[in-house]
């Protein structure tokens, strides 16, 4: 329906202005001391003619009420948007018997640029005969796969007994402090037959990457590729990801996000593109989405500017600008090749925070060794703000081939972020007074 798109699109297109951090972590530091989540909303099929659902709010916890006006029409906002978010695959649907459940997220960008996140499980409903499957959906400005998927599977546990369970477990979780980085929170639950249960959510200790699963694209791209896709988003490109399976989809584009750390992919963001937002492609500006794959015909067929498009299913390239060998400087390219080729991250002798860590610090290696050197080029006037020297710093790099890149890394948006925000706190390294 249009209307369901222009709130789609309302909700996602404000290209977000997000200081340095990961995706979300802006508003990690703003729900810090908050509750876990904002709500939690089920969104059933409903039939709307013969072979045709309409995805729609069945159920919503809490409800608000005494909402001030402009509150009040950012909640409607975000409860419109959530039902295509949640069933993105359009509206043929059929019952069903048998569903395996699956985990995805998705975000939405606020007009201020701050990011909520929607974690889902869909499922089928316990009964019998055929039934049409159901999506939970968490919406939280906290950033943290993890802890979310395991909540949700405790959601998916008392669902099976019946709705009426679900509601004190998310009340005790509503009234609980979300942990600090490497701390453990016990939420008490009470389940008929079972008694009462005490559920630990730990939080990872690495905050960065609590969102991410590194493993999530090295199980499906090889680190050849991995790079390609690197050099397009670090030059603020448009990227195109399809999978068939919205988790696939919502995993790899996180962990793409998160590649980029400390800085921010700032632009279009929706790891699950509704079918009814499908000519985002056709953005002039950057974007990084999701696709499913039975959408690649209309996407091909799209008058798209150049863009990296990625079958997450196959591990290949479909479409390509064609110079995405070249734009990284080969000694630093050779070097995250290695670090990603060393261990064989496939063969489950690491845990997924190993994996993590060790993909991150490839990755945080490169930036440091190209624009570690930046706090000494800020040069800071008496009442106190700063100003980047762009030349000099660029200048102060001796290889060549890191030089080219450096003058094409400092036009894009989330170095300006990043710089803004180092201009902005005045802690000069020693000797830089």
């Amino acid at each position: 329906s249009t209307e369901g798109k222009d709130e789609a699109s309302a909700a996602e297109n404000t290209p977000p202005r997000v200081p340095h951090g990961k995706v979300g972590e802006r508003s990690s530091i703003l729900c810090s001391g908050q509750f876990f989540f904002e709500y939690l909303v089920v969104v059933s099929l409903k039939k709307v003619s013969e072979g045709r659902y309409e995805p729609r709010i069945s159920y919503q916890f809490p409800k608000r009420e005494n909402l001030l006006k402009g509150q009040r029409e950012e909640e409607e906002r975000l409860l419109k948007a959530i039902p295509l978010f949640c069933f993105p695959d359009g509206n043929n649907w059929a019952p069903v018997t048998e569903f395996s459940s699956e985990t995805f997220s998705f975000v939405l960008t606020n007009v201020d640029g701050s990011r909520k996140i929607g974690y889902c499980r869909r499922l089928l409903p316990s009964g019998r005969g055929v039934r049409l499957p159901e999506v939970f959906c968490i919406i939280s400005c906290l950033g943290c796969f993890g802890l979310f998927s395991k909540i949700l599977d405790e959601v998916e546990k008392r669902r099976q007994i019946s709705m009426a369970v679900i509601y004190p477990f998310m009340q005790g979780l509503r009234e609980s402090p979300f942990p600090a980085p490497g701390k453990t929170v016990t939420i008490k639950s009470f389940i008929p037959e079972s008694g009462t249960e005490l559920i630990e959510l730990t939080r990872p200790v690495d905050a960065h990457l609590e969102h991410v699963e590194f493993q999530a694209l090295l199980q499906r791209l090889s680190p050849h590729l991995i790079l390609h896709i690197f050099a397009s988003a670090v030059l603020e490109r448009r990227l195109i990801f399809l999978a068939q399976e919205l988790s696939v989809l919502s995993q790899c584009i996180h962990a793409v996000a998160a590649l980029l750390y400390p800085f921010t992919w700032a632009h279009t963001y929706i790891p699950v593109v509704p079918e009814c937002l499908l000519d985002t492609v056709c953005c002039p500006t950057p974007f990084m989405v999701g696709i499913q794959l039975r959408h690649l015909e209309r996407v091909l067929e799209q008058p798209m500017e150049e863009a990296l498009m990625v079958d997450l299913c196959q591990g290949k390239i479909i479409r390509a600008v064609g110079d995405e060998e070249q734009i990284l400087p080969v000694k630093l390219q050779n070097e995250m090749l290695m670090a990603l080729t060393r261990h064989n991250y496939n063969n489950n002798m690491l845990t997924s925070e190993q994996v993590n860590t060790l993909v991150s610090e490839a990755f945080m290696h490169f930036f440091v060794r190209l624009v570690g050197h930046y706090s000494s080029h800020i040069k800071w006037g008496r009442s106190g703000s700063g100003a980047f020297q762009e030349r000099s710093f660029c200048k102060a790099v001796s290889s060549k081939s890191c030089r080219r890149f450096l003058k094409r890394f400092v036009k894009t948006n989330m170095f300006s972020l990043f710089i803004e925000e180092a201009e902005k706190s005045r802690i000069p390294p020693e000797g830089n007074g």
